[in-house]
């Protein structure tokens, strides 16, 4: 019988996230010499937890590298990134941006890549309410917040819902910048060394057989979910499971490179950090 070391695995349990790790999850890629321990938590967690570096392998959102950089490389796949679309800022009923300056925001977590972006294209104060990412739609329809950024399944269910959109940071962000919006990263730990080539080229041939297998990932996916319709589930995980999450190539890096230095600009981080990373095969 072959020896294993187990490698843990951060990811959350959104519908894409889920996704792209089926293969993984089956058995049906395997990463030789090691026994894989998944660790589902919601990507607010994960970016806390990332901090301690006790994950071998985690998703974190694309904003809370630079916290990290130190700790963990950026590999090539697994990227969340939207092409002209991106996290939803909406109400209950038709606003505008500069109506909602000084007002109330939910926002889905404070190291999110959702909230960087709404500092850097929103113009004016507001008060930063941060919530589970789950809780910002109930908290915008009662009232507890004037609005809400909403993630996930939330960027196309919202007008289900009656509510109206003020601003998509993804657009805002392609109309500034001409780039696709990295949301969300795949990070491996530096102290697995060489043995990091390995473990990327696994997530990317995990990433590949669930687009190839999609009926079959999508359960395995949604059975995670929060009761989002099958096809509602499917139109979201195309959406962030896409070719650039395959490879995020010179766009990605250059999305990457431009988001951190926004950021300092801005002064939301201390400086943007060296992108290092891990080129899947």
């Amino acid at each position: 019988m072959t020896n294993t070391r187990p490698i843990s695995i951060g990811h959350s349990p959104d519908a894409d996230d889920a996704f792209m790790f089926y293969a993984l999850a089956s058995k049906a890629v395997t990463i030789p010499g090691y026994e894989i321990q998944h660790v589902m938590e919601d990507i607010e967690s994960l970016n806390i937890r990332s901090e301690t570096g006790d994950l071998d392998v985690t998703a974190v959102s694309a904003a809370h590298y630079p916290k990290i950089a130190d700790k963990y490389r950026v590999m090539s796949c697994g990227a969340s990134i939207g092409r002209n679309y991106g996290p939803t800022l909406v109400t209950t009923s038709p606003k505008t941006a500069s109506d909602l300056v000084g007002k109330r925001i939910g926002v889905p977590g404070e190291f999110t890549t959702s909230w960087m972006l709404f500092q850097i294209f929103f113009a004016g104060e507001v008060e930063p309410v941060f919530l589970d990412f789950d809780a910002v739609t109930g908290a915008v329809e009662s009232g507890e917040v004037d609005a809400g950024i909403l993630l996930h399944e939330g960027q196309i269910l919202y007008e289900q819902q009656g509510l109206h959109l003020v601003m998509d940071l993804g657009k805002e962000w392609f109309s500034a910048t001409g780039l696709p919006i990295p949301l969300g990263l795949d990070l491996i730990h530096r102290r697995l060394g060489d043995e990091g080539q390995m473990v990327a080229n696994a997530l990317k041939a995990s990433i590949v057989y669930a687009r190839e297998k999609e009926d079959d990932a999508l359960d395995y996916a949604l059975g995670f979910g929060r009761g989002i319709d099958r096809e509602d589930g499917r139109t979201f995980v195309r959406m962030y499971v896409n070719e650039d999450t395959v490879d995020m190539g010179a766009d990605g890096r250059k999305a990457l490179e431009t988001l951190y230095g926004m950021a300092e600009e801005r002064g939301l981080i201390a400086r943007a950090p060296e992108l290092d990373l891990i080129q899947a095969v």
